[in-house]
């Protein structure tokens, strides 16, 4: 049995009238506890039990909504229209050109200035879940077409569900993901190098020094990229003098639910794993924290103290013929699910 309860989590301020309550949903089972928001649609906790029962919240973010109304690196956020980073902000669709803005320079990246993360989403109590839905309006940051978006997360004892689906009036590129930054041991938690990671993919996308894939899909065999068997995070970037991971896996090409990754912290004995019908996972080591934010309960966030496991289509997909489309058609519906598997052992 899922027990699902809601509550006022703030207000947004008004700028020009709209502000508008935020709400939190809580999702609970014997095992997870997750908290929704929705803005953005963002998990801003995320409790499973250790080996010993004890719940631990595995998730970055903040106390206060606040904190996800100022700038920060997407904590726990549905990433939209396009995850991930579009190649000079450009692409060209039937024929036309589309410029996006550069908000991470020289490329546009998760959507844009104000992506899916930052707006307000309509929602809906399920028996087991919460489905949130939003409007984004024909040019909203750049992007062609009306475009009617569904983000729906169940949970099922120890299995979190989060369905993506999404409709258009008109072509355009849409990759949907989330964006939680997770540490097994509890966020907070100083980094993530005892972690033990393993992802199912034989490819990967190398990319160039803005972080765009280069075209190349590369075989992961003998080189640092290669995760098809557990490897103690720490150790293995340090063997490989890494400064962390930033890049897409390739998954098998596949409509149905299939496993791609899983996160193991021995200490604690929590495992995560992850399922999905996506051709790609991106796997991030938290590069880009410095320890400036500061987190639930005073925590403070530096760097590699959480990674990211984000399923969706390939970067910039939508400039590269040979990457799986990103475009969805008038009539078409895009619909992806992701599983986050929960265990302790």
């Amino acid at each position: 049995m899922t027990e699902v309860t809601r509550e006022v989590f703030g207000h947004l301020p008004q700028k020009g009238g709209r502000g508008g309550a935020v709400e939190k949903f809580l999702l609970k089972s014997d095992s997870v506890k997750v908290e929704i928001i929705s803005l953005g649609c963002i998990i801003t906790a995320l409790e499973t039990k250790g080996r010993d029962g004890n719940l631990s919240d595995i998730v970055l973010g903040f106390d206060r909504l606040e904190g996800y109304v100022n700038k920060h690196p997407y904590f726990g956020a549905t990433i939209g229209r396009v995850a991930n980073r579009i190649a000079n902000g450009k692409f060209t669709v039937e024929g036309k050109e589309y410029q996006l803005a550069l908000n991470n320079p020289p490329n546009s990246l998760h959507g844009g200035n104000k992506g899916f993360d930052k707006v307000l989403w309509t929602p809906e109590v399920l028996l087991n879940g919460i489905r949130f839905s939003r409007t984004s309006p024909d040019g909203e940051e750049g992007y062609p077409g009306e475009l009617k978006a569904w983000v729906t997360y169940t949970l099922d004892g120890g299995e979190l569900v989060i369905n993506y689906r999404a409709q258009s009036n008109n072509t355009t590129p849409v990759s949907l993901t989330n964006h939680a930054y997770f540490n097994l041991a509890g966020q907070g938690s100083h980094d993530i190098y005892n972690h033990e990671v393993s992802i199912e993919a034989d490819s990967y996308l190398p990319v160039d020094d803005t972080l765009i894939p280069t075209g190349e899909v590369a075989a992961v065999q003998d080189t640092a990229f290669d995760l098809r068997k557990p490897v103690e995070l720490g150790r293995h970037m340090q063997k490989f003098q890494l400064p962390g991971f930033d890049h897409n896996f390739c998954l098998e090409r596949s409509e149905a639910r299939r496993y791609c990754a899983r996160a193991h912290h021995p200490p604690s004995g929590r495992t995560m794993e992850v399922y999905t019908t996506q051709p790609g996972i991106q796997f991030y080591t938290g590069n880009f924290l410095d320890g400036s934010l500061e987190g639930k309960g005073g925590s403070v966030y530096p760097k590699h103290s959480a990674f990211c496991l984000e399923t969706q289509n390939w970067p910039d997909a939508v400039n590269k013929p040979h990457f799986p489309s990103a475009l969805l058609r008038p009539g078409e519906e895009y619909n992806h699910t992701t599983w986050l598997k929960f265990t302790a052992a």
